[in-house]
């Protein structure tokens, strides 16, 4: 993918994650790759959480997904909503296909139970993505005709801690439309690569938590920091007295960030406590020199080593890609003691979205947990591409780089792969130049539609 020019297609990804992952790796845009990760059972999933719940599949496997309410998973739910009673839409705009994130922190410890019957409403009405469950609320992104998409969503909501979904919208290109409904369970390759979403696929998974910080205990529900809309940003962080701070990572802020924001250059969400008490404490200098911040080449503000913590900062203004970690972050600094603590409110997509390019105060790209891999203002895709060694953004001077070999390596992960390790990455290129997908085109596959390969695979080619 790194070196086509493929119509910008969105991919199956949550509002974040700590690291980029894409599950598909196909350079051939011809081939399509049914490339998916299988689920782990759910008793094994349910081990996450310390006191049994009942296997939802044993409770719901007589459900009819169209017709059950969360009554039936949720024993907090309170005027459930029946799928049944939405009525089938005769707008030709219901039909047309979305792409919708979604989050809410919510007290959810029972989340266990509405996964099952999640996953089976999903898959009834072919909405393929993946979401996330957690004690701490939901995280999702799914796609589908704007009709059943709203379906799921509705029935999400029939649980009123899960009400007042925060939601972003996307549109699918139709070239990706066509592709997306142009397969079938007949092709052995299914969607692949080129589709936004394979057709016929949903994960639902169980987690300790909707967006890792590795701290169950902070919790948005409780304190969260304050949100301030895209057309109010610029005016807080231009405010000399505010301290924009970026919650992402360093690969992502490597791209693109906001004019003066303070880079943590975290490799991972989790770690972003950790540097928080290392940056902000009341200490006194160990060598002598006075409390000083530097700035950077590029303008943003660093913390200098060597020299004195600065004292916690009057006021906080932080963002991230989508808004769901600054929710966290907003309540772990809550926590700490800081006193005005803000957060751009839909993130930096809903902020390129709205806020026009010549009022902008945002400088490169922003990275994204799909096939666009980065956008520019207006979501429109950017330029970056993505290193499959290392799930980084790279651009094309990156890829005129010797350290550079396409499905292997690039110049920020070369040094720390072993040659053991860039071998099997060029063992599984090679597989998907020959097949388009990892293992052979037999591969996860029953033994019955195996006998059928060779007729398939020339139909589907």
């Amino acid at each position: 993918m790194l070196r086509y020019r493929a119509p910008p297609s969105l991919s199956l990804r949550m509002l974040s994650s700590s690291s980029p992952s894409l599950h598909s790796l196909n350079p051939n845009p011809k081939s399509h790759p049914a490339s998916s990760i299988p689920d782990s059972s759910p008793n094994r999933r349910l081990q996450l959480f310390s006191s049994p719940i009942p296997n939802p599949i044993g409770i719901f496997k007589h459900c009819n997904p169209q017709s059950m309410t969360l009554s039936r998973c949720s024993s907090g739910s309170t005027n459930p909503v029946p799928i049944s009673s939405l009525p089938e839409s005769d707008d030709p705009d219901s039909k047309v296909l979305v792409v919708v994130s979604f989050y809410k922190f919510a007290d959810f410890p029972d989340c266990a139970r509405l996964r099952q019957p999640l996953k089976q409403l999903c898959e009834e009405l072919r909405v393929s993505g993946g979401i996330i469950l957690a004690p701490e609320g939901i995280n999702g992104s799914i796609c589908g005709s704007r009709e059943s998409v709203e379906k799921v969503l509705e029935f999400i909501q029939s649980d009123e801690r899960l009400r007042g979904l925060r939601r972003l919208e996307s549109p699918v290109s139709p070239e990706d439309e066509a592709i997306h409904h142009g397969h079938s369970s007949s092709s052995p390759l299914a969607a692949g690569e080129d589709a936004p979403f394979r057709w016929d696929h949903v994960r639902v998974k169980l987690k300790k938590e909707i967006v890792t910080l590795g701290m169950p205990a902070v919790s948005p529900t409780e304190k969260v920091g304050k949100y301030v809309s895209p057309s109010e940003w610029n005016e807080l962080i231009s405010d000399p007295d505010t301290v924009v701070i970026d919650v992402r990572n360093n690969y992502e802020t490597r791209i693109g960030k906001f004019k003066g924001a303070v880079d943590p250059c975290t490799k991972a969400f989790r770690e972003f406590p950790s540097w928080v008490e290392d940056q902000f404490q009341h200490s006194e200098p160990e060598n002598g020199h006075t409390e000083t911040n530097g700035n950077s080449s590029d303008g943003s503000t660093k913390i200098q080593p060597g020299i004195s913590k600065p004292k916690t900062p009057p006021r906080v203004a932080m963002y991230c890609t989508g808004g769901i970690r600054c929710e966290k972050a907003s309540s772990y600094l809550l926590s700490k003691g800081f006193e005005e603590v803000y957060h751009l409110e839909g993130g930096i997509l809903k902020y390129l979205e709205e806020v026009p390019e010549k009022e902008s105060l945002w400088e490169g790209e922003c990275f994204v947990f799909d096939k666009r891999v980065s956008v520019e203002h207006g979501l429109v895709q950017g330029n970056h591409k993505l290193c499959y060694g290392c799930k980084q953004p790279v651009s094309d001077a990156d890829m005129e780089s010797p350290q550079w070999e396409y499905g292997v390596s690039c110049p920020y992960c070369y040094s720390s792969k072993t040659i053991e390790e860039k071998e099997r990455a060029r063992a599984r290129q090679r597989q998907f130049e020959t097949w388009g997908i990892i293992g052979g085109p037999d591969k996860g596959r029953k033994q019955d539609t195996i006998k059928q390969r060779p007729t398939q695979l020339s139909n589907s080619i």
